[in-house]
Order: C-alpha cells, then structure tokens, then sequence
C-alpha cells in the first residue's frame, strides 16, 4: 500500500537512530518531508532496499559455541567502564538569595564543586551565607569551600555561573513585569561573566526568564551552547507534581514534560506523559487533565499569592542543580532546558524551553519529540510572544 510520508515519518525515523529512509514505490513524499529530512541529515533513498541475508549457524558451532560458554575458561565480556560524574573546578552564584542560597547548599551536600562562590549586591548577605556553609562542613562533611561577597571579579575562573540575581515577583505581577529592571542586572553581569570566565557556561535562573536568557546572549556574545536558562526542569517538576496529586500516586509514578516559556505560554506535553507507563487517560479525566496543566503553568504565581513579597526558592534551585548534574555527568538523557532555536520545532532565532542533552561543553543537541499538532501550536505561540515583549 502506497503512504503519503510527511515530516511526522521522517523526524520518527531520526528517533530510531536511522540515517536513511526508504521511499517504496507507490509513495508520496510531502515537500516538508524533504525539508526535514534535508534539515535534520537524514537521506531519503528509493526502495525497495536489498537486505542483507540473515547469518545461518549449522548445529556444530552453535553446539561448540554453547559449549565453550559453559567451560570455566569461559569469561563474560567487561561491560564498559562508568565515568564518574566530574567534579567542577568553580561554581559561581550572582545571587545569594533563596534560590543562590539554596543552590549553594545543594552543590555543596553533592560535593560537586572544589570552591563555590556566592556574589550579592546586599552587603553581608553572600559571605554570611558562604560563613554558615562552611561551618555545617564540620557536620555534612561537605569538601567544597564556600566564599563570598559584592563584587562580580569573584566570577573569575568559574566553569558554571548561575545567575539567579534580579527583583522577584510580587502577588500581581506576571514575569514579564520584570524585563526592564531585570535587564539592567543581566547587563552588568554579563558583561562580568564576558570578561572574567570567558570560558564559562552560563545559567539563567533571573525572570522573565526566556527573555533575560536572550539578554545575556546578546550581552556576552557567547555561543548559545553556553548560555542556557533553567525553566523546563522546575515546570515539568511542577506539572509531575500535579498529575501525581491528582491520580494518587506518588510523582516518582510521573513522567511528564513542560516546554515553551517559563510565563503564561508554557506548554506542559500530555501526549507524552505518562503515570506508571500509561497514558494519562488511564488514570485521569481530559477536564482533571487540563486541571493538571493549569496548575502547572500557575505554580510559581501560587507561590507568590502565599507569601506575598517573593517567590519560589527551594524547587528553583533544585531545578537547577538538576541542569548542573547534567552538564557534569551525573545524570544523561534529554532534559528540558532553554535554549536559542537554530531551527529545531522549526522556530529560528527564539529562546524557548525544550528537550535538549547537555554535557561538559554545554548545550550538545536539541531533542525534537513527536508532538501533536496542538502541542507543536503552543511552541510557535510561546515564541511569537516572547518575540513581541523583546520587541516592544
């Protein structure tokens, strides 16, 4: 039977690993389909293709192979050897507040870090909070020696700069509230990070996120492999949270995933999400589905409404440290994370919360997922609007 083979079929074929894609006689190749195929490397050939004949063993050497495994000079193979998750040399903090502090104190406990460096324009604040650090050492045994204090030189050196400094929001206000005063903090980071850890990867914690994770971009001139800002991680935690609470199971029965911005276009994925490895309609009513959305996507104004002046801490910062575990290999596979688009979910030019692999060097690949069309809607629309706040 002939197929009509649109875009969907080749990116599918890009997640099973395969480079070729074989076009049978009868079908019809979309346009888009050779775009994506040209886009993302895979090579459309005409079939059918000649397979290989399969490998027959004769009975003897199978025998004699069964056999030689069960002799005791027989060995198993050595499985490849685990790298240990590296230790990084410097992590800095701009910002020592809730969420700096708190990071701090995670990266501390995961001894992932030789020295850590906490930066804050409040005087006092980050070397009390580097003092109190160092002192649970002689409880935790933590190796990492924490300093701090106002000046931004402290970044020097750093492999990681964490950047969680700027004005939180008040109960009322929306991210994007923040830009212009939030921009002016970024700046002068920026221009910090560009001069004393020209070699650092940067992370954005600062709202609006998105846009201040273009603004340092744009400020350090780094390649958008350095530059990445924390979203994904604390909106999918979010929206795991809720789907949990809402099936009763614990979140640890959750997969689920958050992409687009960290604001009011965020586009949790329920196609993709699953509750003990079933799809959500197992567990869970399409209207307490949208409940579970909605509450992802409110979450951090929740937090906000509570306390009244701030916002979020503690979820935040193990975000974070999520992302940093990942960039020093202690965790693998896909993550969600902002990045600039360079034509991946085909959006160009636009920071926005994806699946993305990350490693020593930073950003390593965007990972595309089959969304639905709905879904792949969202994207486009969390990008149009954060075009249009930078623009206006």
């Amino acid at each position: 039977m002939s197929r009509v083979v649109g875009s969907e079929l080749i990116e599918d074929a890009r997640q099973r690993g395969r480079v070729v894609f074989e076009i049978l006689p009868g079908d019809i190749i979309t346009d888009v389909a050779r775009e994506t195929a040209a886009r993302i490397g895979i090579r459309l050939v005409d079939g059918p293709l000649e397979r290989p004949a399969p490998v027959k063993t004769d009975g003897t050497t199978a025998m004699r192979r069964l056999m030689y495994k069960r002799s005791a000079r027989w060995v198993a193979p050595r499985r490849g050897a685990i790298l240990p998750a590296r230790r990084f040399s410097k992590l800095a903090l701009v910002g020592a507040g809730g969420v700096g502090g708190n990071i701090a104190h995670l990266a501390a406990m995961a001894d992932m870090a030789d020295e850590i460096a906490l930066i804050d324009i409040a005087p006092g604040l980050a070397a009390a909070t580097a003092l109190d650090l160092n002192h649970a050492t002689g409880i935790t045994g933590a190796r990492a020696r924490c300093l701090g204090g106002e000046d931004l030189s402290q970044v020097s050196g750093a492999d990681v700069v964490v950047v969680t400094a700027g004005r939180a929001r008040s109960p009322g206000m929306t991210r994007a509230d923040l830009i212009g005063v939030n921009a002016r903090v970024i700046q002068t980071a920026a221009e910090a990070i560009r001069t004393q850890a020209p070699q650092a990867i940067v992370i954005v914690v600062t709202n609006p996120l998105d846009e201040m994770t273009t603004e340092m971009l744009r400020a350090t001139g780094f390649p958008r492999e350095r530059v990445l800002g924390m979203a994904g991680t604390l909106d999918s935690s979010r929206f795991r949270n809720a789907l949990a609470m809402a099936a009763g199971v614990t979140p640890a029965d959750v997969q689920a995933i958050t992409l687009g911005s960290h604001g009011e276009e965020m586009a949790p994925i329920p196609s993709l999400a699953r509750i003990k490895g079933a799809p959500l309609e197992k567990f869970l009513s399409p209207e307490r589905i949208a409940a579970c959305v909605q509450d992802a996507v409110t979450g951090g104004g929740q937090v906000v409404a509570l306390k009244k002046m701030g916002s979020a801490t503690i979820a935040p910062a193990h975000a974070s440290v999520e992302l940093l575990d990942h960039i020093r290999g202690a965790r693998s596979g896909p993550v969600p994370v902002s990045v600039r688009l360079d034509g991946e979910y085909g959006i160009e030019g636009v920071v926005l919360g994806v699946p993305a692999h990350l490693g020593a060097s930073g950003l390593v690949e965007v990972e595309e997922l089959r969304l639905t069309e709905e879904e792949r809607d969202a994207l486009r629309r969390a990008a149009d609007a954060i075009k249009a706040r930078l623009a206006s």
